[in-house]
């Protein structure tokens, strides 16, 4: 059973020694993007990628500083170096040795840079979202960019991990939408967290992504094989209301 995330916009590069680091697999489709990249000033970068110029300038001076070679001094593991809300539910820094060599054979990350990561992959700080409509080698965006890539190599993830041959999307529509799920060649289960409000259940973006990263831990530190057992998650309150699920969409409520 694999699981699938988003990357973070947030990130703090962080090298943990006592895990091997791995390269990502299309390092060179990477270093190709980064190379176009060059080519925009803070103003154009700004527009392309709908941010404020101070984060353009940061993104331009990250581009200029990457470098195809990824090693333990100028880049980070991904599990670890995300910093944003999925992560800090997923809390890598305090899961157990099982739980993150577990990680490498269950679940990947998405990404408009690197395509997919393992998440011991070697990465520099960089933000490029996969909606990103980016014109380069003939391709109108990323989705076009990257073709059926990144769907290949998911399924060929699910197909080598462990347990049911099953993936739990827990990525965004923007990153699952990469990914072609009406061709996928397994069963997708896609979970949906909901908070009550006001008497109401809705899903609130902030508590959704931290919920994301929640099951993903649930699964990598109890090492679920199987999705019936992914029903008992019951991180900070949620529980799997079987009322509100249908078909692939598993609903999880609090």
């Amino acid at each position: 059973m694999l699981a699938i995330l988003s990357p973070a916009k947030d990130m703090k590069l962080k090298f943990v020694d006592r895990f091997d680091a791995t390269n990502p697999d299309f390092i060179t489709k990477a270093a190709s993007l980064v190379r176009e990249l060059r080519n925009y000033s803070v103003e154009e970068l700004s527009e392309l990628m709908k941010i404020s110029s101070k984060l353009a300038q940061l993104n331009v001076d990250r581009f200029k500083l990457w470098q195809k070679e990824h090693d333990s001094v100028n880049s980070g593991q991904a599990l670890f170096s995300f910093t944003g809300e999925a992560y800090r539910g997923l809390d890598a820094s305090s899961m157990s040795e099982k739980g993150v060599f577990l990680s490498s054979q269950n679940l990947r990350i998405l990404s408009g840079l690197y395509g997919v990561l393992n998440p011991l992959d070697l990465i520099h700080e960089y933000r490029l979202e996969m909606g990103t409509k980016l014109q380069f080698q003939g391709s109108k965006n990323l989705y076009e960019f990257w073709g059926t890539q990144i769907k290949k190599a998911i399924e060929k993830a699910v197909d080598t991990s462990e347990g049911e041959k099953v993936l739990v999307n827990l990525a965004s529509n923007e990153y699952s939408k990469s990914i072609q799920l009406n061709q996928f060649k397994y069963p997708v289960i896609t979970p949906i967290f909901k908070n009550e409000a006001n008497g109401k259940l809705k899903v609130v973006a902030v508590y959704a992504k931290k919920a994301r990263g929640m099951m993903t831990r649930f699964m990598l530190e109890n090492n679920i094989m199987n999705t019936e057992n992914l029903k008992a998650f019951d991180s900070e309150g949620y529980y799997y209301n079987s009322e509100l699920s249908k078909g692939s969409e598993w609903v999880f409520t609090r």
